[in-house]
């Protein structure tokens, strides 16, 4: 039985760390750096499997077990006020954050826990939780505001993506449904930021779109949008940092696109 019970756990852990991944990578900003604190988490839950049975479910016991290994390692933050490449900037904004709000929206936001299991994974009561969040949400909102090109097939969709950051006070540059659009419409008005579907109308692919982008103008915040996270999240190659899962919510929308446009963050999706 304890066998059994043992391969359930690790069986688990292994569906759930693709999105640990995701997680991790969007709280550091950096692929590498978030794989890191990833693979530390997963070595040390197969030491201490006892940790997950403890945890309400195996999912907020891992992604416990990395808020402990972050917040032991000090949330580190460079300071690097002459260098301007994203990575800086993106250490620089995250100094200015309050403490563990960041965390608390990302896992409420984008990974889709509850403000109790937000509690559980920081280690604070509900009510502060919730306070956190809804903090971080009005620091990363407020930010800062840019032009916002969106490349998606459905109109329907397209639309709704564009309601909604255009509520958040963004501008919309346009919306293209194919790879070709997209790319004509970068080089006739230049976004600040990107939001992007993966697979589009002529069976391009939004990955090429954005990167074709990002080899002619340099560094753009980008966002992913698509129904099969699991096919980017695999760790063979170069993964966006900023991913949102079909069916998306407002919420989902608004918080991703205020992560990247704060972080500023293109470093995942270069080879």
């Amino acid at each position: 039985m304890e066998a059994s019970v043992h391969s359930d756990i690790t069986a688990s852990v292994a569906q759930e760390l693709p999105f640990l991944r995701r997680y991790a990578r969007a709280l550091t900003g950096n692929q590498q750096s978030g794989d890191h604190y990833a693979a530390a988490t997963l070595e040390a839950i197969l030491e201490d499997l006892d940790s997950l049975r403890r945890a309400s479910s195996v999912r907020a016991g891992l992604f416990g077990a990395f808020h402990q290994i972050w917040v032991t390692s000090g949330t580190p933050v460079e300071e690097l006020d002459a260098d301007n490449t994203p990575e800086a900037t993106a250490q620089r904004r995250l100094s200015a954050l309050t403490p563990n709000t960041r965390e608390a929206l990302l896992l409420h936001s984008i990974e889709g826990f509850s403000g109790q299991e937000v509690a559980e994974i920081v280690n604070v009561g509900k009510d502060e939780a919730n306070e956190l969040i809804s903090i971080a949400r009005g620091e990363m909102i407020n930010a800062m505001k840019g032009r916002i090109m969106v490349i998606e097939d459905e109109a329907i969709i397209a639309m709704d993506i564009s309601a909604i950051v255009e509520e958040m006070g963004h501008d919309v540059t346009g919306i293209a449904r194919t790879r070709d659009q997209a790319v004509e419409l970068a080089r006739k008005d230049m976004p600040d930021m990107i939001l992007a579907d993966i697979q589009l109308a002529d069976k391009s692919s939004g990955i090429d779109a954005v990167s074709h982008i990002l080899s002619e103008m340099g560094e753009i915040p980008v966002v992913f949008i698509t129904a099969f996270p699991e096919r980017l999240l695999t760790g063979e190659r170069p993964e966006p940092a900023f991913l949102i899962t079909k069916p998306y919510t407002e919420e989902q929308v608004q918080s991703a696109v205020s992560q990247a446009m704060f972080f500023a963050s293109t470093e995942t999706l270069k080879a």
